[in-house]
């Protein structure tokens, strides 16, 4: 199994919210984050983000149907 170096991990995480992992890069990914506190930070956070930026869309898109 590769191992990844944070930089690597991150990127994977940032990349997994747009196209499927492959199992190589999940289980490289899952054992990078079970020995480093900094990158699961780092994916919690972008969690947080990644939904804010979902509500704020939706709250844009219902003001938009309620104008005339």
């Amino acid at each position: 199994m590769e191992q990844y170096n944070c930089r690597q991990a991150t990127r994977l995480m940032l990349q997994e919210q747009d196209r499927e992992l492959t199992s190589a890069e999940r289980a490289a990914l899952q054992f990078h984050l079970g020995i480093c506190a900094a990158c699961r930070k780092f994916r919690n956070q972008a969690e947080v983000m990644r939904q804010a930026m979902a509500r704020w869309r939706a709250y844009g898109n219902s003001d938009e149907s309620d104008s005339p």
